[in-house]
């Protein structure tokens, strides 16, 4: 070790490396009492700088106190006064500094987010400056409770730092609600007794005696025994208090307020002075018998609501007799101090005052010799024990006495002797069997006594206790290592018999884990005489078990032998490294390995432990997958580290949880970089891909590698692996293909690879256009000579076409009559299956979140914990976004950027609103104000007033959808809700009747021509009776499906009939179960999907149906959890795989993935070409070309979407009609509406805007097309339910039936028109009327003020406060100050307004906090 010439560096000198280090760290010190109280020489303070540092570091140091040398003083600060109350106008406030230099340049006093003011320096050390006024006091103060602490610093003007600092305290006592929290605070609150405030102030008192400074002044309840009210007795209650005011003129009595199981009951009361208060006369109850006594808050009030403080855990005890005492015995050992007694006429517990003739039938709780009649027995464990004895049997029941001594028993005519220590009065005796002298015990019952064995006073189990002999046969496995840990299981006959059960091996205990009739299994304690042979001896109860009986001609031990091997030795482990990951295959040699019955390899890293799995292969080897380690917020040097220990868990073995000569190491896991930013490579067929990376091979000895797979669209490719590249072989594919490497359990997606073929074509490719088009020719020839002849064959043909003609025309009557006969059936079968389903609503914060931020997990949830100076940062921010011209001029920055896309519009109005849901009144001003200047700017660009709000082109826009999903969740719940759910409900069971195929997702009954089968499919309705699941055991549950159903549909209708009313989140799925077809008592068949005996036509392979297993109607199923991988059964990961490769393409983007909402397959190509169908193959939509002589024109089937139409027509009235009406389903119209179409009136009015159609329209685009259209195609923001895309289809058409409705302009409709036009066209007019007189209704109901407004919105806040992570979404909304930062700024430097209240420079203060702190 050397020193440097300027002794600033020591040189550290080893075998193979010199290191060069620093011979102070000051810099690590962030405050000057660490700082000085480090003993480090070679630093010090830096005073007005306010940094550790060396002297020579710190300008102008050799000035009086400029630099703090160790050992010495730190700059102090004192305030006087150091607290203030926030309604104080502005104090000067005197502070002292002590070890401070010349503050020649001045300094001003900075409290903490509060802004700045100019300090004054005088003489002697002192200085003076203001406090901040209330009005620069942010809103924030308050929620802080009743003080807030900010730090006041000092602020150099020279080095513009600050250097010095306190504590400054802002209290409110008016948060204070009660007398005594506001005379103990430690600040200066005074209460005032007659207007029930607390203040600082104690002029704001009405007059001097109803100042209250001291606790002993306060009006206040005093404790008092327990207040004890029986329900239904009318009585008062009469409370001791001190202190009490007399109500003045004009102010209320007093009054007790009861709040019992949530609603309030008031109660006149009488002062009769100041210590004492008395509640009327009143009677009390609470509803059920579930609980006997009920505790209920109690308190005392005057003037209406001015509550007198009260003890803590002041409440009353609200209690009814018979509720849990339905018995004799229960109700005489209830408490006496309820006073409660057995009524023998009403055979009832009540108060004496309300059983009849009470000195003959009522007996009274701890009477002496009182006993109970009729004991009964409920329950008798165990029910079996050997003739030995010892066993102890628990009798529970009613009145079984109510002193231990008065209760006998008998079991099957033994005598059993009670447990004081166990005995429950009157409920539950636990008893000790002597032994039956009897050599073969009969069975018997339990016989109690209370008292005396009289026919009243003696009870019978209904259920014989036998007498059993267990015997044992055998155990296994027959040895196991010296240390224990072995799980040896008994098998015999009777051994759940008795009560307890002692196993034990060389005199020492074996573990109890279970037991049941036929085994017991124990877990082997560590041998105290080595290796050998253990005799192992078992009792039950007082029963020893012998040995099983020899086999004819042999000889038998006396007693079972466990024998102990020595513990089994790991000797070697290759390789000796691992990845962070774990997951990499170990092979470990060892002895005596086959002793051991699940062993596992450990790591212990940082204190944090894992494991991983072993198999063992023979007596010397097994394979072992290496642990990971978790390194917490450290990396791991490329070098490697070991873990602190490493062993193995072999059963108790302690030898090998950490082998000390182990040198296994963790090496970090490998990282791949990604295809630059678009995740996209480009390469042409031939060249080899190069994948870049780190780590790619561990720094360990003897050439270590890693397997590595790299999967370019699913094919493997071969590999050539560098430390920094991974170079794969030129693949065969084009197009874009996906990249998958897996290593070690990890798996990454660098990207995609984009595979183009050469452009230029080749020689043989223009010969063969030349031949081509030779053959061409010679075609168009053949093709006029084949005409001529084809003519000849025209009157054959016509005569063929006709007979086909009356077949269609016959088969077209058919299905009309169908489909009228279905109209018919399927209304009130409809109705019917829908009365009594249960809502399953979704809490608001999971509504209001998928309803802001749909398809994607919302910022919010992806935000971690900020450090201290960014949250500090952010809660400024917030601050900001409170200030309406920072905000606007902030939203208007953002939408002048060209790069502000329409994504970001989005995020920014969802992100604000939850920033601002404690202030949704400040924030609807703010929306009124964007709404205003979006008209204003729309009129200016004159583009047509009817386009208004039609598009989300705006911030203003998203944010007035977001508006109306805070406040009309309510109506949702109440009111629009219920039709809404019950029209999904209709489309769902509705498409479900008929044939729907699983492929192509088309359906026999649809409303959208897209989703239509356009075949006639032949198919069966059948009853499948399932398990019930939960209870198991439960009655079958009747369910309908079809015979064309897939097994996949089969199980969702089992699953929807099964699990009715259960949330779609909280059930299983059907790819997590197995359908098992039950047929007799041991016959079962698994149906999939996919099997062996599918189905397969050349390149094409069908799914199979409950049809092509021959279920029968009336066949028992059972609903299984699946308990292997579908990859490990024949041919069932095939279809799966492939349906995940399309699912991503189909899935609706309005549908988040936590909906697991599953779109169906359209014909994928298989692995081998197969391709897969259900109903109809999807080339072919009208079936199967040999089956040419039963088909028709596909559009005869359009006459199925009116009958879906009319079978649905009542719920889409139902909905319209609600949603169209002001006053529906008894619910008022929502305030938001009413306020919202005002406000547009007005702002037509102001603009001289007279078209009624532009009205009509800009309320249309509004609410109907910005809200309840959403809401209508996406039932899951709601719901806790799934959509199908068929379903989804036929929401889509009602949605488009409900934006016609809305509209103004004229339906010109004609053959060509798409059919979900013209199938509500006769419907449009009377919907329109609808809208109409809505918006009529509604322009006549009378304004609603601002001040109402500001109230309702104000209790909506109050409402869902706490609901979102506001911390989260201000800091996501951050993130687009960083992203336009100069921007905005400079958009607030040309606002007049937010230059005044010089936003700008508190900006730059919220980035510099952010960034430096981040």
């Amino acid at each position: 070790m050397e020193l440097s010439p300027d002794q600033r560096h020591l040189y550290l000198l080893s075998r193979g490396e010199v290191v060069r280090l620093p011979v102070e760290t000051c810099g690590q010190y962030p405050a000057c009492d660490a700082c000085l109280g480090s003993g480090d020489p070679h630093c010090g303070w830096c005073v007005l700088h306010n940094r550790c540092c060396r002297e020579s570091e710190c300008p102008r140091a050799l000035e009086l106190q400029r630099f703090a040398a160790v050992p010495g003083p730190c700059p102090r600060l004192l305030v006087e006064p150091n607290n203030i109350s926030v309604t104080s106008t502005s104090v000067l406030l005197q502070l002292t500094v002590q070890n401070l230099p010349d503050l020649g340049p001045g300094v001003t006093c900075s409290f903490e987010g509060l802004g700045q003011s100019k300090a004054e320096v005088l003489p002697g050390g002192l200085i003076r400056c203001q406090s901040p006024t209330p009005r620069e006091l942010p809103p924030g103060t308050g929620p802080h409770g009743d003080a807030r602490s900010v730090r006041l610093q000092l602020r150099s003007l020279e080095t513009m730092m600050d250097f010095a600092g306190a504590d400054f305290v802002f209290y409110n006592c008016s948060l204070l609600p009660s007398c005594l929290s506001c005379v103990r605070s430690q600040f200066a609150c005074q209460w005032c007794k007659y207007r029930h405030v607390c203040t600082h102030d104690p002029r704001e008192c009405a007059f001097a005696e109803g100042r209250v400074s001291t606790a002993e002044g306060c009006p206040e309840l005093l404790p008092a025994g327990e207040i004890l009210i029986p329900v239904g007795v009318l009585q008062p209650i009469t409370l001791r208090a001190k202190n009490l005011p007399q109500p003045q003129s004009g102010q209320k009595n007093y009054e007790c307020v009861f709040a019992v199981q949530g609603r309030r009951q008031r109660v006149p009361a009488v002062r009769f002075n100041s210590s004492s208060v008395q509640c009327q006369n009143t009677s009390y109850w609470y509803e059920g018998d579930a609980v006997g006594e009920l505790p209920v808050d109690f308190s005392v009030v005057w003037d209406s609501d001015f509550p007198i403080d009260q003890p803590p855990g002041f409440k009353a005890l609200l209690y009814k007799c018979p509720a849990q005492r339905p018995s004799c015995g229960l109700c005489l050992r209830s408490d006496p101090r309820y006073e409660c007694g057995w009524c023998l006429a009403e055979r009832r517990c009540l108060l004496r005052a309300q059983c009849p003739a009470p000195k003959l039938n009522w007996v009274p709780p701890g009477r002496r010799g009182a006993r109970c009649s009729h004991p009964r027995i409920t329950q008798v464990v165990p029910v079996a024990g050997p003739k030995e004895g010892g066993t102890r049997v628990t009798v529970e029941g009613e009145n079984l006495g109510l002193q231990f001594h008065e209760v006998a028993v008998r079991v099957a005519g033994v005598r059993c002797n009670s447990l004081p220590s166990q005995y429950v009065p009157a409920q539950r005796l636990v008893c000790e069997m002597e032994e039956s002298l009897v050599p073969d015990p009969p069975p018997g019952p339990v016989e109690i006594c209370v008292g005396d064995c009289g026919t009243d006073y003696r009870a019978h189990s209904p259920n014989p206790f036998t007498f059993v002999t267990p015997r044992l046969r055998g155990l296994n496995p027959g040895g196991g290592p010296v240390s224990g840990g072995t799980r040896v299981t008994l098998t015999g006959t009777h051994l759940d018999a008795g009560s307890s059960v002692n196993i034990s091996l060389q005199g020492a205990p074996c573990q109890l884990l279970r037991r049941g009739p036929e085994e017991i299994v124990c877990m082997t304690p560590p041998s105290t005489l080595g290796p050998g042979p253990a005799p192992l001896s078992v009792c039950i109860d007082r029963a020893s078990l012998a040995p099983p009986e020899p086999p004819n001609g042999t000889a038998s031990p006396p007693i079972l032998i466990f024998r102990y091997t020595p513990d089994p030795v790991v000797t070697h482990i290759e390789p000796q490294w691992s990845i962070v990951n774990g997951s990499t295959s170990l092979t470990v040699t060892g002895t005596r390995l086959l002793s051991i019955q699940e062993p596992r390899v450990r790591a212990l890293y940082g204190g944090v432990e894992t494991v991983n799995s072993c198999r063992v292969l023979n007596d010397s080897l097994m394979l072992c997958q290496a642990p990971g380690i978790v390194p917490g917020g450290r990396e791991l040097p490329a070098g490697g580290a070991s873990p602190d220990e490493f062993g193995f868990l072999l059963d108790h073995v302690q030898a090998a949880r950490t082998l000390n000569r182990s040198a296994f190491t963790y090496y970090p896991d490998p990282q791949v970089e990604p295809f630059g930013p678009a995740g996209v490579l480009e390469v042409k067929p031939g060249s080899h891909i190069v994948l870049k990376g780190r780590n790619l091979i561990p720094a360990a000895a003897g050439g270590a590698r890693l397997n590595y797979t790299v999967l370019i669209g699913g094919e493997p490719c071969a590999l050539t692996v560098s430390e920094t590249q991974l170079l794969c072989d030129s693949p065969s594919q084009t197009g874009e293909q996906p990249v998958t490497i897996l290593v070690g359990g990890l798996s990454f997606s660098p990207g995609s690879l984009h595979i183009y073929p050469e452009a230029a074509l080749p020689l043989g490719a223009l010969v063969g256009l030349g031949v081509g088009g030779s053959l061409l020719l010679l075609a168009i020839i053949g093709v006029l000579v084949a005409y001529k002849r084809k003519t000849r064959d025209a009157d054959r043909t016509l005569k063929r076409l006709q007979l086909q003609m009356d077949n269609l025309e016959s088969r077209v009557a058919l299905e009309c009559k169908e489909a009228f006969a279905e109209l018919q059936t399927d209304i009130n079968e409809l109705t019917n299956n829908l009365d009594g389903v249960k809502i399953p609503f979704l809490d608001y914060r999971t509504y209001a979140l998928r309803v802001l931020f749909p398809g994607e997990e919302p910022p919010m949830l992806r935000h971690g914990h900020a450090p201290p100076g960014a949250e500090r940062g952010l809660r400024l921010f917030g601050q900001l976004l409170h200030c309406r011209p920072f905000l606007l001029t902030f939203i208007h920055a953002l939408e002048g950027q060209r790069g502000f896309s329409m994504r970001d519009r989005g995020a920014v109005a969802s992100l604000t609103l939850v920033a601002l849901q404690g202030r949704l009144d400040y924030a609807t001003g703010v929306l009124k104000q964007l709404l205003a200047d979006l008209i204003e700017k729309n009129l200016q660009n004159r583009a047509h007033p009817k386009l208004l709000l039609r598009r989300t082109e705006s911030v203003a826009e998203k944010m007035l959808t977001n508006w109306f999903t805070f406040l009309l969740h309510r109506f949702l719940k109440e009111c629009a809700g219920e039709p809404l759910f019950l029209l999904f409900c209709a489309i769902k069971q509705q498409m479900e009747k008929g044939p729907m195929d699983a492929v192509t997702g088309e359906a026999r009954y649809s409303l959208s021509e897209d989703k239509l089968i356009r075949q006639q499919i032949d198919y069966k309705t059948l009853t499948l009776y399932c398990a019930s699941p939960d209870p198991p055991g439960g009655p079958e549950v009747p369910v309908k499906v079809l015979n064309c159903d897939t097994v996949t549909q089969a199980k969702e209708k089992l699953l929807d009939a099964v699990y009715r009313g259960v949330p779609h989140s909280q059930r299983p799925r059907a790819d997590d179960t197995e359908l098992e077809w039950r047929q007799g008592r041991s016959s079962r068949t698994l149906l999939q999907d996919e099997d062996a005996t599918s189905r397969i036509e050349g390149d094409w392979k069908q799914l199979n149906t409950l049809g092509h297993y021959q279920v029968t109607d009336g066949s028992k199923v059972a609903l299984a959890p699946r308990q292997v991988s579908g990859c490990n059964l024949p041919n069932s990961c095939t279809f799966s795989r492939s349906l995940s490769r399309y699912e991503s393409l189909l899935r609706p983007s309005s549908s988040p993935d936590s909906l697991r909402s599953r779109a169906p397959m359209l014909s994928p190509e298989r692995d081998g070409g197969t391709r897969l169908w259900h109903l109809v193959r999807s080339h072919d939509p009208l079936g199967d070309p040999k089956e040419g002589g039963s088909k028709m024109v596909s559009e005869i089937y359009l006459t199925r979407l009116l009958a879906t139409k009319g079978t649905l027509q009542k719920f889409v009235d139902d909905l319209f009609e609600t949603l169209f009406s002001t006053a529906h389903r008894a619910s008022a119209l929502p305030l938001p509406i009413k306020y919202m179409f005002d406000f547009l009136d007005e702002q037509a009015d102001r603009r001289q805007i007279s078209d009624p159609d532009v009205r009509h329209t800009w309320k249309s685009n509004c609410l109907p097309l910005r809200f309840w259209v959403n809401v209508i195609k996406n039932p899951q923001f709601v719901f806790d339910v799934h959509k199908s895309s068929i379903t989804d289809a036929c929401l889509s058409v009602v949605a488009q039936t409900f934006m016609d409705s809305c509209s103004t302009s004229p339906q010109r409709l004609g053959k060509d028109s798409p059919s979900t036009k013209l199938l509500y066209a006769k419907d449009l007019p009377g919907y329109r009327g609808w809208v109409e007189r809505y918006y009529r209704d509604i322009a006549r109901m009378a304004p609603i003020s601002d001040q109402d407004m500001d109230a309702y919105l104000g209790e909506q806040s109050r409402l869902h406060a706490g609901e979102f992570n506001t911390l989260g979404a201000l800091g996501e909304l951050y993130q687009y100050v960083g992203r336009y930062r100069q921007e905005v700024l400079t958009a607030l430097e040309r606002d007049g307004s937010c230059r005044k209240q010089r936003l700008r420079q508190r900006l730059e203060q919220v980035i510099a906090l952010v960034s430096t702190n981040s």
